[in-house]
Formats: C-alpha cells, sequence, structure tokens
C-alpha cells in the first residue's frame, strides 16, 4: 500500500476559533483520520484563527477553505475575507453553521453591492441584516432538507431528502433570500417549511455552505458525504495546481 502523505497532499484550512468545548472542533481530527483511512483521501490540515484569515495571504497555498462552526467569530472580517477567498479564487470552500450564515453575508456585501449587509448576532441594530434570529433555536435538532434535484448538493448526497443535525439559533433573513438569488447564489436545499438551508455557487468548482453541521451527523466515527465531496474536491485542486 503506498504512503498516505506525500509533497502534494492537499492543503485544507479549517478557518475558525478552535475550541475544545466546541463538539464539532473536537470532532474534526477523527473525521479527517476516517478520510484519509477509509477513502484514502488525505488532507493535511492546519487551523487559521479568524483573526489571522484577516492577512491577505492567510490562505495562500491551500487546496480547500472550510469556515468552521464557532460563530460569532472573534473577526468577522477574518470570516468574510476567508468566503472572498475561496470564491473569488476558485478554492473548493465548505461553510457549516456559522460558515453557512457568513457565507450569505460576504455574498450580499460583495457581489450583491450591500456594503452594509449584517449578522445579526454580530451586529444586533446593523442595517441589512441578512442573517437574523430564527424564530425557533436549532440547536440540539435534527430536521428533513428537501435538496434541489441536479444541484451540487444532490450529487453530493446522492438523494433529494436527507436528515441533519443543526446547533444553530440564527439563519437566513427570508427579505434577502431573492437578493441573493438574482445576484447567482442557489438556494439548493430547504426544510419541510421552505427554509433556506443549503447554498452553492453553480460556476464555482466546489462551492457549498450548510445551516446545518455535517461534521455531528452520527457518532463521530464516519465522515459525511458533504465533507468526503470537499475532500475530493481539494484533492482534484491539489492536483491541478501542482502540475
Amino acid at each position: 500500500m503506498p504512503p498516505l502523505w506525500s509533497l502534494s497532499t492537499a492543503r485544507l484550512a479549517l478557518v475558525g476559533d478552535r475550541s475544545p468545548s466546541n463538539r464539532a472542533h473536537v470532532r474534526m481530527p477523527w473525521l479527517l483520520d476516517e478520510l484519509a483511512q477509509r477513502d484514502r483521501l488525505v488532507l493535511d490540515a492546519y487551523w487559521i484563527s479568524s483573526e489571522d484569515a484577516e492577512a491577505p495571504d492567510a490562505l495562500d497555498g491551500f487546496d480547500a477553505i472550510w469556515l468552521v462552526p464557532g460563530s460569532p467569530y472573534r473577526s468577522e472580517a477574518g470570516a468574510v475575507a476567508a468566503i472572498r477567498t475561496a470564491r473569488e479564487r476558485k478554492i473548493p470552500f465548505l461553510g457549516t453553521c456559522g460558515g453557512f450564515q457568513h457565507a450569505l453575508v460576504e455574498y450580499a456585501r460583495n457581489v450583491c453591492g450591500l456594503s452594509n449587509a449584517s449578522h445579526a448576532e454580530n451586529q444586533p441594530l446593523g442595517e441589512d441584516k441578512v442573517v437574523i434570529p430564527m424564530g425557533c433555536s436549532l440547536v440540539g435538532h435534527e430536521g428533513t432538507v428537501l435538496v434541489e434535484p441536479g444541484s451540487l448538493a444532490e450529487r453530493v448526497l446522492g438523494a433529494e431528502r436527507t436528515v441533519e443535525r443543526y446547533h444553530c439559533s440564527y439563519g437566513p433573513n427570508p427579505d434577502y433570500v431573492d437578493i441573493l438569488r438574482g445576484h447567482g447564489l442557489c438556494f439548493s436545499g430547504v426544510d419541510d417549511a421552505g427554509e433556506v438551508r443549503i447554498a452553492e455557487l453553480p460556476d464555482h468548482p466546489f462551492f457549498l455552505a450548510t445551516l446545518f453541521q455535517p461534521e455531528l451527523a452520527g457518532t463521530g466515527t464516519l465522515t459525511h458525504p458533504i465533507m468526503r465531496a470537499m475532500a475530493t474536491a481539494a484533492n482534484e485542486h491539489a492536483a491541478m495546481v501542482r502540475i
């Protein structure tokens, strides 16, 4: 069996403020090990704090960027900068929970022209609140997600219906969904009530954001299909840029 690690190993930036009290953060090393051992999808993962992500060169050389759960981030600017880097440089991107929420904020500001777009958790009195408190918190909640046929999400999940786990109290403001959609952001997953749960960019190699947390699925010993797809995209990016 060939060695798992090599000079061409894909590099993954885990952007967020690592905490031993965050269950998703604690699971990540195990899940990455499972990707390597079971799927032969090896990722050389580095934690980049949200504050460090503010630097223009902070994410140079990475083959994928995962904006991990854990909002409010110590630096909203760093979280938003990481998303913009992934979007503009066509680097595979995964955003889960807070990563999903801030992906909407970044897109509203830098694509839709809403320079004052805000996240209510960070700016309760801000203008153009794209992300707002939910009427009913989803902390510890599991729910059905209906997936758009033919979307990246559907291809990744292999189904048009899935049950996923959440740990959040903030979600998309319905008043801004059509604005975001009109500028090219695709909402490819909704709950039973039609509330947005997945966003993606069709013209990007791999840009997927979920309000649910795939890293919390099951017992934490098997990787979710979304993580597997992100790892595949990272390896493809590494192979392309190292030719």
